[in-house]
């Protein structure tokens, strides 16, 4: 990389936290951020995945390190926000991977679907950045990266209360961007169109659905985790200093057609 492309896109002596980073969109931006050469701190449920991420990580000579935990009450958001700065240090980059996804019918949705989704969804980032982003100020640089839906702007497919949670998200990521600016902070948001994660891997199971929801994007295919490499690694870096408050839409056009 030559000095130019470097000064707007290198990630090198920065450190990533990235939540739900194990599996689907998380890992995709989770390495793209450490290959752009951020050291990364993976935070998942899952130990196993979260070995595996690390290690193949490594394998490419990034550096990397994982922490388990669980986003699903105050008090494992709060133990993650301090184990995740202890490989590496302080954050300079927060992607809010992790996602929970309950679509009962709505008459059934009940307070419990509620809080649980709430919680992980839109709770933890927000403690998240509470946490971090006041340290981030100090030092003048930070990337609150959050990533939404397109139920965040419309309702389809029982939006019910994930699309409420990440409706919130994106109200989080303009409050957050007008609190932080001229600090050096800035915060937006990645807004996929229908991805192949394991997220939603029941709908998958249906090659119709699947095939109809490509035929909803202009690119003519769903999305794949690889696909936003390139707009993370841009939101994390130098490059994107005069953009906040953003919903960045990496949808094949789906929201548009």
């Amino acid at each position: 990389m030559n000095d130019y492309l470097a000064s707007l896109f290198s990630l090198d002596g920065r450190t990533a936290v990235v939540t739900g980073g194990s599996s689907g969109i998380g890992r995709g931006i989770a390495t793209a951020l450490a290959r752009a050469g951020a050291s990364v701190v993976i935070v998942a449920r899952g130990e196993d995945r979260i070995r595996a991420t690390v290690e193949e990580l490594q394998g490419l000579g990034c550096r990397a390190a994982g922490v388990v935990g669980d986003l699903g009450t105050r008090e494992g958001i709060r133990d993650v926000a301090e184990a995740a700065t202890e490989p590496f240090g302080e954050p300079d980059i927060l992607v809010n991977s992790a996602g929970i996804n309950i679509r009962p019918p709505f008459a059934d949705i009940t307070q419990e679907d509620w809080d649980a989704t709430m919680t992980v969804n839109a709770l933890a980032p927000f403690l998240l950045g509470q946490r971090y982003a006041q340290g981030m100020a100090a030092r003048g640089y930070g990337r609150l990266i959050h990533i939404s839906s397109q139920q965040a702007h419309r309702a389809f497919v029982s939006s019910g209360v994930y699309g409420a949670s990440k409706g919130a998200v994106e109200s989080l990521m303009r409050s957050e961007a007008e609190a932080w600016g001229g600090t050096g902070v800035t915060s937006n948001t990645l807004v996929p169109g229908f991805v192949l994660t394991p997220l939603n891997a029941r709908l998958q199971e249906d090659p119709e659905t699947i095939a109809a929801l490509a035929a909803r994007t202009m690119i003519g295919r769903n999305g794949l985790p690889s696909d936003f490499a390139g707009a993370a690694v841009f939101l994390a870096g130098a490059g994107s200093a005069y953009v906040t408050g953003h919903s960045l839409f990496v949808d094949g056009g789906l929201s548009v057609h």
